[in-house]
This record gives structure tokens, sequence and C-alpha cells, in this order.
């Protein structure tokens, strides 16, 4: 993502639908009392959380209460604020969204958090939330994050240049060509012995971030302990990734460039991995013209995985901790979470939502009619735990590994890009 948690991949401003309640930006503090005496709360996030109908929803069913939206357009400009305003002691918003890249710092600091355990609603607990989720918000015996969506791993691959190469394009033919990471990259080579001109895949750091979202130990043990040097599953994805490369498998974009958002439109690659919100940057940016020709399946390379997602929180801050985290739980109950996905296409994390049939019967006309909702909420169901994520881990992701990546990408050695990776992993972690 351009910041890991963004749905559609575009920064956008404050939609109109808000504006009767909503002000731009993540300015002020918790919302007090409104002078008509009505409780006034402040709701914090960034990109597109599916909110704009639900928030006046809320009002509506709660004459007593105000609510105004701070939206930021980028994740990370969103959690510098929030950190700041964590230091300063004042200023954060009754409800501040956490995305997973960021919750680890936000745990350490969880002391400035309400343990919504203790504050919210007595009949949400954690086990609503699928329970990888759930243990990601949890600490110490504190549950500070209500979840709200989550991003399961799938495949997107062009149809057209599948055929072209020579290999299956139907759901069923190309599940033996998803099945592992061995027989991706073995696909990837035949492709290109049929077809020069086109990539396999478009990023190394694209490929590399959801094979490591896979393992069950990341950049970081349980400890909160860097073990880039010492985790042979990184560094196996690392060698397999940069081997890749080396047999011309990567279109050498970066991810949210301009060149790699036009490389969709003249089908510069076949392949794409596909968390559930990467759908709608796809059909944002390939176009109307090649509507048909991106396929997904519920096939990804040795099971499932999780890319992105995010938490709301209700600080100590907060003037009305109680009437917060009721908006907060309500927001994130399986009816909203479904008109959030349906609105902006944030994917469920409540268990009970992704059993909806407004959920299951989600088609994507743009996908061939393939039930997306459906499709999503299986891969949502293979993964098998949460990953610990240490103080870093959003940096080391975005920032590192991606740079190191397209070192090797432009011509770096992998040896000597693998040097810069473990160095600069270990400088952030400081």
């Amino acid at each position: 993502m351009p910041d890991r948690s963004s749905r559609w991949a575009i920064a956008l401003a404050c939609s109109a639908a808000l504006a009767a309640t909503a002000a731009c930006g993540s300015s002020g503090g918790s919302g007090g009392t409104t002078a008509d005496g009505k409780i006034e709360l402040t709701v914090a996030t960034f990109n597109e959380f599916g909110y704009e109908d639900l928030l006046p929803e809320y009002e509506k069913a709660h004459p007593n209460i105000k609510v105004v939206a701070r939206k930021t357009g980028k994740s990370d400009d969103h959690h510098q604020n929030m950190f700041t305003k964590i230091a300063a002691g004042s200023g954060l918003s009754d409800i501040e969204a956490v995305e997973e890249g960021y919750l680890a710092q936000v745990l350490a600091k969880s002391d400035k958090f309400n343990n919504l355990l203790e504050i919210g609603p007595a009949d949400v607990k954690p086990d609503r939330w699928l329970a990888w989720k759930s243990e990601s918000a949890t600490k110490n015996g504190s549950f500070i994050g209500y979840g709200t969506d989550i991003g399961p791993l799938a495949m997107c691959y062009r149809k057209d240049l599948f055929e072209a190469a020579g290999l299956p394009s139907d759901p069923a033919g190309v599940k033996a060509i998803f099945a592992t990471w061995d027989s991706y990259f073995a696909a990837g080579e035949q492709f290109k012995a049929k077809t020069a001109d086109k990539a396999w895949f478009d990023s190394a750091a694209q490929v590399f971030n959801a094979m490591v979202n896979q393992e069950k130990v990341g950049y970081y043990d349980a400890s909160d302990k860097l073990v880039v040097e010492t985790n042979p599953d990184l560094k196996a994805d690392w060698d397999q990734v940069t081997a890749a490369v080396a047999k011309g498998q990567s279109a050498k974009l970066v991810a949210f460039s301009n060149e790699w958002n036009t490389a969709f439109k003249s089908a510069a690659f076949a392949t794409k991995t596909c968390p559930s919100w990467m759908l709608g940057v796809i059909e944002a940016q390939a176009g109307p013209e090649n509507a048909g020709k991106w396929a997904v399946t519920d096939a990804f390379p040795d099971g499932g995985g999780n890319w992105g997602g995010s938490f709301l929180t209700v600080p100590k801050q907060s003037k009305h901790p109680k009437e917060a985290a009721e908006l907060a739980a309500w927001l994130t109950a399986p009816e909203q979470q479904v008109k959030a996905f349906t609105a902006k296409g944030t994917f469920p994390s409540q268990v009970e939502a992704l059993t909806a049939p407004a959920l299951l019967d989600q088609t994507s006309a743009y996908f061939g009619g393939t039930k997306v909702g459906a499709l999503f909420a299986e891969q949502a169901k293979k993964v098998p735990a949460a990953q610990p994520k240490g103080p870093a881990s959003g940096t080391l992701q975005d920032k590192v590994f991606n740079s190191a990546l397209q070192a090797v990408e432009q011509g770096t050695s992998v040896d000597d890009a693998w040097k810069q990776a473990v160095e600069g992993a270990q400088k952030a972690a400081k």
C-alpha cells in the first residue's frame, strides 16, 4: 500500500457525504460538549474506512450525540500526528484509528489507551472478531482496539496474458500455478519463455511483503526482538524473490508510483498479490477498458495470509470514553462492517460478518462476476494466527526492505542489498 492501510490507494479529501458531520484533518482533541448540550465525539481516521453514511446513521439513532469525523488522507500523517499528541498529553480524538503496522508502537504505550474490556459495552468481547485479529490488539490483559478491516490474501492475474503464454486461465486451472511459491515462480519462468516483453509480477517488494506476512515470525519475535538476521524463513523468502528478479520475472516497478499505475492499463505484468483492498486499486488503475481481463482466485501460494487492517482505540485523553467505546463498538459490529465493505471495500474482521449473506453475495462485475465477498471470507479463515509485530515493523516493510529490493531490481547485488536491509533494520529498530 502507498501507506499500509490504504484500501483504494488514493489519498482523498473529506467527501461531501460527511459535510454535515465531519471536518477534514486531525486537529483538535476530544469533543467535549456542544453548545446545545450534546455529547460531541471526535473520530480520527485515514484513507477510506467506509464511515461516510454510518456516522449520520449513528447520530440519528443517538440524538444526544454529535460526531465529528477527522479524516487524514495518508496513514503516515495520521499516525505521526497521533504519536505527537500522545507525547504532548493532549489533542487526541475520542476515537483514534490505528493501522496494524503501527499497532506495536501503540501497544508499547498501552497505558495511554483505555482497556475496552473495562469501558466498552459488556456484550462486546474479543471473540466477536477473528481470533488472530483480537490477539493483535491485546497486551498484558488489556484489549485496546476493536478490529475494523483486514486484508486476506488472494491472487489476481490477467487472463489474456495467461492464454497468450499457453497457461490455463480458468479458476480451476490456475490453482496448480498458485499452489505454492515454488509453483508460482516456476510458472513465471514458463511465462517469460513465451512472453519476453511482459513481466510475471509487478514488484519484488509487493511479492516479498505478502510472503513475509504469511510467516509465523516476520521481522520481530513475540518478545519484540529484531530477528532479521536470524530468521531463516525471512531469508528464504528474500532468496526466492531475488532469484525471480534475476530471471526477469519482475516489472521492477515501485508500487503506487505513476509508472506502476500506468502499468495496469498497459498489461505490463501478469500477476498481482491481492489483499482484499487491492481489487479496488486494480479496477481504478486498469480502467473500464480492461474490465473482465483481470481475474481473482482463492488459490494463494502456501495457503492464506493477511496484509493490512486497522483498529479503533479510545485514548485516555477522551472526555467521554464510555460513549466513545460504544460508538467504536457499533462501527465495528457485523452489520456496520458489511456496510463499510459495500461502500469502500474494507473487508470485515468480525466472525459473524463473514457469514452474512450481504457479504457472501457481493460480486465484482469487473472481475468477471466473481463472488468476491465469499472468496475473501474463505481466505480470511486461512490465516492461522497473528504475526508478532515489533515497534518498527511498518518501517521495515514499507521503507527498509522495499528499498533494498528496489535496489536489487536496479542492479545492486543480492548480497549487498541484503546487507543494506539488515543494517537498515538495525538502525530503524534502535
